[in-house]
């Protein structure tokens, strides 16, 4: 597959050489706080390198480095469904601390929804955002992402419950 370009962000396969930036990048509390705890924390180099060879393995490739002019910002990935949810895919991302607020996600997210609606069999991509994590939930929107549920304490993360927002989209069509 070609890599995803729009102005100066870029989505492309994950490299070896990712890795010493993105355990730099990874290495956040904040970032960790609001994925799910299979996202380590510390996280090292060799976390980097396990993740990026796990990416690699996959067909299709659903999992993508962010880049903005040339540097690794953070990640982003459509996982897609089995079994009846066949045609729908979850999708994941972080954004390094550094970029956050600077609209480097909600086009990231642009980006792989066009991905995943024009190469992936599916009609709906689906997420769920911690409650606390309102800036995520912003992205989302202003991608055309709505809001289907709240699940009260669904999550237990850090030793504490909190609610997980179940945001949809549908391929237009």
């Amino acid at each position: 597959m070609a890599d995803i370009t729009k102005d100066k962000i870029k989505l492309r396969p994950f490299s070896f050489s990712d890795k010493k930036r993105m355990a730099e990048l990874a290495n956040n509390k904040k970032i960790w706080e609001n994925l799910r705890d299979a996202f380590p924390h510390p996280y090292s180099e060799k976390d980097a390198e396990n993740f990026i060879e796990m990416c690699l393995s996959k067909n299709p490739k659903t999992f993508f480095a962010i880049e903005l002019e040339g540097e690794l910002v953070g990640s982003v990935a459509l996982v897609p469904q089995s079994d009846v949810y066949r045609k729908s895919a979850e999708i994941g991302y972080w954004i390094g601390e550094p970029y956050w607020g600077k609209g480097i996600a909600t086009e990231a997210i642009r980006q792989i929804l066009d991905f995943g609606f024009e190469n992936l069999d599916i009609v709906r991509i689906y997420t769920g955002i911690y409650g606390h994590n309102l800036a995520s939930q912003k992205v989302l929107e202003k991608n055309g992402f709505q809001k289907e549920a709240v699940f009260k304490k669904a999550v237990f993360k850090n030793g504490k419950f909190c609610d997980e927002v179940r945001y949809g989209i549908l391929r237009e069509g």
